[in-house]
This record gives structure tokens, sequence and C-alpha cells, in this order.
């Protein structure tokens, strides 16, 4: 049995979240002879382990083309759950346009960011100049 590092206490994935995975899988289409699984040296923060351990996990859906390259744990096996989760979300926005809470927190983002366009500024100022006359009309009149 393969373990992994939380808070310095040996914990194994659990089956609970294996077999959560191989649904989600199943459901999706999603055939482990379908994947290239690679196990490629690790790099970054981490120190000597991560550097000299293949615990850097690549998959790639073959049908679809989609690769996911995941490196986020110490541990192989931790690695390949989070690969796979990953690869099952990717795979269901292509597939299936389903939006994972992740991405539409991206999108969301994205379009908070985005620059308005001139003609929506322009509405913007026409609107804010109307409610100001509004306004204005409102105050008392001095006697």
């Amino acid at each position: 049995m393969k373990f992994t590092f939380f808070f310095g206490v040996n914990m194994p994935v659990s089956t609970q979240k294996k077999r959560a995975i191989a649904k989600r899988m199943k459901e999706l289409g999603i055939i482990d002879s379908d994947l290239i699984e690679k196990f490629i040296l690790g790099s970054g923060k981490g120190g000597q382990k991560v550097n000299k351990t293949a615990s850097c996990v690549y998959l790639k859906h073959l049908p679809t083309g989609i690769e996911v390259k995941c490196q986020q744990e110490r541990s192989r096996e931790l690695n390949r759950f989070l690969a796979r989760r990953e690869l099952c979300e990717k795979i269901a926005y292509e597939i299936h346009q389903e939006k994972t809470k992740k991405r539409r927190e991206m999108e969301k983002i994205r379009q908070q960011k985005k620059r308005r366009s001139p003609r929506l500024k322009q509405k913007i100022l026409e609107d804010k100049k109307k409610h100001s006359e509004i306004k204005k009309m409102r105050k008392k009149i001095e006697e």
C-alpha cells in the first residue's frame, strides 16, 4: 500500500476517493487503456527528495489529446489521483461543456478584469448625467 504525507502522518488515498474518481471516469467514457501515463522527475520546491524521485505524473488522453501534468504533492500515488481528477474536469468541460467550480471562478475573474468598450463607457456616463439632472430637480427652491 502506498502512503502520502498529511501533516506528518502517513495516509493513503482513501478507497472511497478512488472509487469516486473511477466512477467519474466511467461516466465520461475514459478508459485506462486510452491513457498514456508517465512518471517524470519532479522540479521546483520541495528540496532534494522532489528532484530525485519521479513523482510528477503526466497523463494524456489519446482520443481527445488532452494532457495533464501534476506535481502538487511529494507522493506519486496522490499525484496520480490528482492528475486523474484534473483530467476528468478538462474532459467534462471539453466534451460536455460542464463548468466546474474552479472554471466558473476563473471565468468570473476574467469577466471582472475585462475592459469596457468605449460605447458602454459613453452609455454609463449618459445615464449618470441623466440621474444627476433628476436629482437637481428635487433640490429645494430658494426663496
